[in-house]
């Protein structure tokens, strides 16, 4: 079984219904354990700033699933919360959002998928609901705790405590 760090995000629509939508259904799915979810938290858009805040959290799983059979799992997900890659703006709204930012400690460099995350470091969205579930994990790609990369950012992006899973 692999470990998994997920990131899940919405902010168009419910955005905590759409979060708590994501969390059921990977959990209903039968290759996917749920280990722990951090806290929600909202979140400044990153990238284009434009538009609503975000709600985020990480979710830790287990799961039997290839990288790509788990990456096609969550696109399912997201396209069942009305997700549409092909009319959306590039860093836009979107009612969910599921990314992939650990597998177990590899490295993957697919042309439909990279692990780690490849701007993970970059984004204070992602390392404190991190940071609050697995702040030594290390950085396969790095080399440093989660710790350490959200010590090292340089402008972290506007991010606050929402509520509890």
């Amino acid at each position: 079984m692999a470990v998994v760090f997920l990131s899940i995000g919405s902010n168009k629509g419910d955005r905590l219904a759409n979060l708590q939508h994501i969390a059921s259904r990977l959990s209903m799915h039968e290759n996917i354990d749920i280990i722990q979810a951090s806290s929600f938290y909202e979140t400044e858009p990153w990238g284009n700033k434009n538009q609503p805040w975000f709600l985020n959290a990480v979710i830790q799983i287990k799961t039997s699933l290839s990288p790509l059979e788990l990456l096609a799992a969550c696109q399912k997900i997201e396209n069942c919360l009305g997700r549409n890659r092909e009319n959306e703006q590039h860093w836009g709204e979107r009612s969910a959002d599921i990314d992939i930012l650990f597998y177990n400690n590899e490295i993957i460099a697919d042309e439909n998928l990279i692990i780690p995350h490849k701007l993970f470091h970059e984004r204070a969205f992602v390392l404190v609901p991190m940071l609050e579930i697995a702040p030594k994990f290390v950085h396969p790609a790095i080399g440093k705790t989660i710790e350490q990369l959200y010590e090292d950012l340089k402008s972290p992006d506007e991010v606050f405590l929402y509520g509890t899973v």
